[in-house]
């Protein structure tokens, strides 16, 4: 009789575990990433009563609960946070611990320190790769990830321009319908802009030829009037250009005024192998232009995109990668043990790390501008409350009972 105390004492001290269990889900159930724990029972060694092998067995009650962490997949929602990347699928964040190890997280409210240093929110720095002069060697082991805060991209010097136009077949030469002419702005070597215009000229004589002249003001040259680009575009028939009888033309050479560069700009046109020009009997009209240069550029957002890679944005409009953030899977995820911050450590019973890039090797992706939410179920943790509570309340009233019989045998030894 006296072995019921120790049995309903061992389910007290197992119901409580499992309460403490169920507060811990519901004071976790707004934390980015937090992953639910269920409470698993089990029953302690049976005793046999009486002569028969198993007739009667009465067991001691019940063991320490074990703790099993659940890691299903948890909603992913939107934040728009430029730093923000949730995890869709299997594998971890990996981030280096106080002490200076590799811990794994799936919480990926992220964001930068004074130093530029990637972090998560409670200050732990993010692995991954950073650029370094250019080049982002993601086989080279992980490190600490640093954004480039306050960086100033170079420019980059026209070398190629293009223009996709039409030019009026019906056009009279010596009147407006005879001549038109575009632009395009060039940069050069210290990032200054310069205007480049092609003037078209209907021939007088050939009717399926167009003469041009390409030029920049005589204010940005050093030594002006600045000597134009001069050539003739041939048609067809059919108002393609006659790539055969047209001349490529030569390079725009200029030879500034503002210390930069000499620029070298080679006019191209073709796409490939189709013109860009056309001749027909509409009116002449530029469809579009391009250049590849670029001025100066300071750097103004850098977000995580799709993919773990991380962008920086500057103010001339390009996007360059800076970095990419590292994944973990763990074959066996349930055995790591939570050391606070949303972050876990390996145990003993868990499997080596395959880090890499998100979307490889059964390693989830990466979506950018949004964080997973807990896995929490509050209708879930509620159930489970009440019955560790009736359980709690059961077992005590055994205790009691045990209490009652074992007064009622001391009064009868009295």
């Amino acid at each position: 009789m006296f072995t019921s105390f120790s049995t309903a004492l061992s389910a007290l001290s197992a119901c409580s575990t499992a309460i403490d269990v169920v507060g811990n889900n519901l004071a976790n159930l707004n934390t980015v990433g937090f992953k639910t724990s269920e409470v698993s029972f089990h029953d302690l060694v049976t005793q046999s009563l009486g002569a028969g092998l198993g007739d009667t067995q009465v067991g001691f009650g019940v063991g320490t609960p074990t703790t099993l962490r659940q890691f299903t997949q948890g909603a992913v929602q939107t934040t728009g946070g430029a730093l923000d990347g949730a995890i869709q699928g299997d594998g971890f964040f990996l981030v280096q611990g106080q002490d200076g190890g590799t811990q794994f997280t799936r919480a990926g409210n992220f964001q930068t320190d004074e130093q530029g240093d990637l972090i998560t929110a409670t200050g732990q720095p993010v692995q991954g790769w950073t650029q370094v002069n250019g080049v982002l060697d993601t086989n080279a082991p992980p490190s600490n990830i640093t954004i480039p805060t306050g960086t100033v991209q170079p420019p980059v010097t026209t070398q190629n321009i293009s223009f996709d136009l039409n030019l009026n077949a019906a056009g009279v030469a010596g009147a407006a319908t005879g001549t038109y002419a575009t632009s395009v702005t060039v940069y050069d070597s210290l990032g200054n802009s310069h205007i480049v215009t092609a003037t078209f000229t209907k021939n007088a004589t050939t009717p399926l030829q167009w003469d041009y002249s390409v030029s920049v003001p005589d204010a940005d040259v050093q030594t002006p009037p600045f000597t134009p680009l001069t050539g003739s575009l041939m048609f067809n028939s059919d108002g393609s250009l006659n790539t055969t009888s047209t001349t490529p033309p030569g390079p725009l050479n200029i030879n500034l005024a503002d210390s930069a560069a000499p620029m070298s700009i080679t006019w191209n046109l073709l796409n490939g192998t189709t013109p860009r020009i056309t001749q027909y009997a509409q009116p002449s009209s530029v469809s579009a232009v391009s250049q590849d240069g670029s001025p100066a550029a300071q750097l103004t957002k850098v977000a995580v995109a799709s993919g773990g890679q991380i962008l920086a944005q500057f103010s001339n409009g390009q996007q360059v990668v800076v970095g990419q953030v590292a994944m973990a899977t763990v074959r066996n995820p349930d055995s790591l043990i939570a050391v606070g911050n949303n972050n876990y450590q390996l145990s003993a019973k868990s499997a080596l790390p395959a880090i890499g890039i998100p979307g490889t090797g059964g390693r989830g992706t990466v979506e950018g501008g949004a964080i997973e939410s807990s896995t929490v179920d509050i209708a879930t943790e509620f159930t489970n409350l009440i019955i560790y509570q009736r359980g709690y309340e059961a077992n005590s009233k055994v205790v009691s009972a045990v209490d009652e019989l074992s007064q009622t045998t001391i009064n009868l030894i009295k």
